[in-house]
């Protein structure tokens, strides 16, 4: 019994002031199945119309006139993975600043005049993207162009807000470090990918937030902001022709300029390392565990991402069924597939009891092994088949839903003539398929492996549990830049 179900035990006997007799000690919960996913039918994939301008913009247009708004969401094909070496943490930064005042506007003038309208204007920056985007009602249209185009293309990059931008990152990232979640994260996106731009925070580190300059700012902005590298969706109540003449208007003499390639020869193969971050006094450790995988235009990616999908997602999910359900380890378990441009990674995570640890990382380990020494079941993969396909639909139920798959597809090279093929493409996938990509793509002997927790409960059962090389680091000195992780 977890410590919380056993608060819950204690907490309905003091409700219902009734004696519970020993033998209740092991209780036998009540268990459901989960729902039935949804009932697979005919996708229809709605229309969009896709130009390019002169200067290398390409715009996505997808009508929605059930109501009188218009998003636009631009995306560049520059993120995290293009932060200069040894200063993570820029294109989030640049990201950040965007909106904080351009060449012709200051801060409170851009929240001043996107409040005026009703609407809402965001920016940021991702892994592989940066982006910007507006929404505002029809009459505002115009407005809202203008707005974006300003904050996207002429940022001002002022050093007092700088500074403050600056300190606001350093607060954030010193609270990350607190957050066993993020801190788990981290570290394993840092074994997994080395000292790659994909295996540094997106938020940089205490050290580089500090080094990075305005000259690095202006010169991310500049390298990487080329309508060249960039997409643009339209999405909502104007006419297809209202929308390109109006990107055109506001795009149309963004010059266009030469583009940089990431290489993606730094990101290591896969080797097994087991890294236990010490949290004294946590009751409970943090678990992650994968490797390097597939980049996302991967041919082997969808099969792939069933396959996880059984090891520990939406469908699936033999993690859960053997942590949680058959020995009540954990509240939940799972498997993510993470795809990006130039390479992803496989994780599967949880959280347990500290006594608990060993036991829970020993059974993960044995369910990724599993995957490519069994054949799945007919029933799992039919079961995650039919959670894929039939939550589809939902995907692309809005029209920014839509245009969000179309740039998905454009910034990471896929076929657009797939996307309305996804549930065949899906149902297509047998089990031998998965067993194959499961073999080929799953090295369970070379898993990057992270402990968040309080080392002196559990450290002395990893051994036994077969675990025998590790290395304990105190959370206080942690350093992602340093090759040992350690201060």
């Amino acid at each position: 019994m977890t410590p919380r179900t056993g608060c819950f035990v204690a907490l309905v006997v003091a409700i219902l002031g009734v004696a519970v007799p020993s033998v209740a000690q092991r209780t036998d919960w009540p268990r459901e199945d989960p729902p039935p996913p949804l009932l697979r039918s005919e996708v229809i994939f709605p229309d969009y119309e896709i130009r390019t301008l002169e200067n290398g913009l390409r715009v996505v247009y997808v009508g929605h006139h059930e109501q009188p708004a218009v998003n636009v969401q631009l995306v560049m094909r520059a993120g995290a993975a293009n932060d200069p070496p040894g200063k993570p943490g820029v294109a989030a930064f640049v990201g950040l600043l965007l909106d904080q005042g351009t060449t012709t506007r200051s801060a409170p003038d851009i929240a001043s005049a996107i409040d005026s309208v009703g609407g809402a204007l965001g920016v940021g920056a991702a892994t592989d993207l940066s982006f910007g985007n507006v929404l505002v009602m029809k009459d505002s249209f115009d407005l809202g162009l203008d707005l974006l185009a300003d904050v996207t293309r002429r940022p001002a990059f002022e050093p007092g807000e700088i500074e403050r931008q600056r300190q606001q990152m350093l607060s954030n990232v010193q609270v990350g470090y607190d957050d066993p979640a993020y801190v788990a994260d981290v570290v394993f996106n840092r074994l997994v990918y080395g000292f790659h731009p994909y295996g540094m925070p997106q938020s940089g580190t205490p050290a580089s937030i500090s080094r990075i300059s305005r000259d690095d700012l202006v010169a991310f902005h500049s390298t990487h902001y080329l309508p060249n590298n960039a997409v643009i969706a339209v999405v909502g109540d104007v006419t297809n022709e209202e929308a390109f003449a109006g990107v055109e208007r506001v795009f149309g003499d963004w010059q266009r300029g030469l583009l940089t390639v990431v290489d993606d020869d730094e990101i290591p193969v896969p080797t097994s390392r087991l890294v236990v971050i010490d949290r004294p006094g946590a009751v409970q450790t943090t678990v992650r565990a994968g490797h390097a995988a597939l980049p996302r235009a991967h041919r082997d990616f969808l099969a792939f991402d069933l396959a996880i999908k059984i090891l520990g997602g939406e469908g699936g999910n033999r993690l859960g069924s053997v942590l949680r359900t058959a020995r009540s380890l954990t509240y939940s378990a799972s498997a993510d597939l993470a795809g990006r441009q130039l390479a992803g990674d496989f994780m599967a995570k949880t959280d347990t009891r500290s006594v608990a640890t060993s036991e829970a990382l020993r059974l993960t380990v044995d369910e990724v092994a599993r995957m490519g020494r069994e054949q799945v079941h007919p029933r799992e993969l039919q079961s995650a088949q039919d959670y894929l396909s039939g939550n589809f639909p939902i995907t692309i139920e809005t029209p920014n839903a839509i245009a969000t798959q179309v740039l998905e597809a454009i910034l990471y090279g896929l076929d657009l003539d797939d996307l309305e093929n996804y549930p065949d493409r899906i149902n297509a996938v047998t089990i031998n398929d998965i067993q194959r990509v499961s073999e080929l793509h799953l090295e369970p002997s070379q898993l990057s492996i992270v402990l968040v927790g309080d080392a002196s409960v559990f450290v002395q059962d990893l051994t036994d549990a077969g675990f025998e090389q590790f290395e304990v680091i105190p959370v206080s000195e942690l350093d992602l830049s340093a090759a040992s992780l350690r201060r």
